[in-house]
């Protein structure tokens, strides 16, 4: 989010998760289907599907037919995409999720329902590994909603509806909840919420054949007063989890009880220079898929944080390097770990960065892609 206001923070924000494929069209590993969302209303809103190719993204595709499409998710067979659908985006009136069928290998979409999400201002959506449920965030109205998903890709009315209370000590942008992710357990059997607004983890089970969820025995874990939890993200051996902290500027780590979903706090690192002392808010952050390192986000200083991970989870910083371009908002990772790529969104742009695999540093290997205010970018 940033402190701009219209009649709630202007947000901006997210990632896709990127989930293991069983089944249906799939591009090969080295030049993936890439979807990127713009963020805007009118015909300006889209998807668009790229071919990332040798560092390059050639255009394939754009569907038109969404509007405000902040965040997007995949389902796990690969045949099914799911985005935001927001003709006033954090107005009054209830948002909705959008379900395309992906019709071939250039990033056709087919429009299958669209179903309300139960608040405004959604920014976040995550798909379960079965691919019946859909979970979504709703930042200005603090909510969080999951929805079934039907045989043909489509999706049901709302299974399960939880409105979250509170608020936390930064009056500006913590007088309520605001729930700004939803990310479904590597296992399967919970569901973590970020809410920035009352600094809590909420913490649900997961019943995957009916898409409810339920408190978990631990139902939420309190974040550092101030700290603003906005991502989070499962390390690849779903032993850590790793929160970015948009109004902190830092990425917490946490142990992770697989047994019975617990969250045990280990340790906060800062995402900015130390002597950095101007107005800044952290994003996204994704990891390699080898776990090794981590990066993260921060707009205002537009930088990549870059940390290496060690064996018992914990971060190390490796370098802070600019973010190719003005808000970076969004990071997505290849399935090779080789590239990561930065949705930087009011910089009407996503840059490029070749990661090195054997330090974790990075470096622009090509000149930005310009795209209207991309908001999300996911690898199929």
């Amino acid at each position: 989010m940033s402190n701009s206001r219209v009649s709630f923070p202007v947000f901006l924000m997210v990632i896709c998760s990127m989930m293991s494929i069983t089944g249906g069209p799939r591009a090969n590993a080295d030049n993936p289907l890439v979807f990127i969302s713009s963020f805007a209303s009118g015909e300006e809103g889209a998807i668009h599907a790229y071919r990332l190719d040798n560092h390059k993204l050639t255009p394939m595709r754009t569907t038109t037919d969404v509007e405000h499409p902040f965040f997007l998710a995949l389902s796990p067979d690969d045949r099914f995409l799911y985005s935001i659908h927001a003709a006033s985006f954090g107005g009054k009136a209830e948002e909705q999720v959008a379900a395309y069928r992906i019709v071939d290998d250039e990033g056709t979409l087919e429009l299958l329902n669209r179903q309300s999400t139960r608040g405004t201002a959604s920014c976040y959506l995550d798909v379960d590994a079965t691919g019946k449920s859909v979970v979504v965030a709703n930042y200005s109205t603090g909510n969080i909603a999951s929805l079934p998903v039907n045989s043909d890709g489509s999706l049901g009315e709302t299974a399960t509806f939880v409105q979250h209370t509170g608020s936390s000590v930064n009056p500006q942008r913590q007088n309520g909840p605001n729930a700004h992710c939803i990310v479904v357990s590597p296992d399967n059997r919970f569901v973590f919420a970020a809410d920035l607004g009352i600094d809590k983890l909420m913490c649900y089970r997961l019943d995957a054949e009916t898409s409810k969820l339920s408190p978990n025995r631990q139902p939420y874990v309190r974040m550092p007063p101030g700290a603003g939890p906005r991502h989070l993200t499962f390390h690849p051996n779903g032993e850590h989890v790793y929160v970015i902290n948009e109004l902190a500027n830092s990425v917490t780590h946490f142990d992770y009880d697989t047994e019975q979903g617990l969250l045990f706090e280990r340790d906060t690192i800062s995402t900015l220079p130390e002597d950095f002392d101007g107005e800044s808010y952290c994003a996204d952050l994704k990891i390699t898929p080898n776990g090794r390192f981590l990066y993260g986000t921060n707009r205002g200083h537009d930088s990549i944080a870059a940390y290496a991970i060690d064996e018992q989870g914990r971060l190390t910083l490796l370098e802070i390097i600019a973010s190719g371009g003005k808000g970076p908002q969004n990071l997505a990772i290849t399935s090779d770990g080789s590239l990561l790529l930065c949705a930087n969104m009011p910089g009407n742009n996503v840059a490029l960065f070749r990661i090195n695999p054997a330090d974790g540093l990075i470096t622009q290997p090509v000149p930005p892609l310009e795209i209207t205010s991309p908001s999300c970018i996911m690898l199929r």
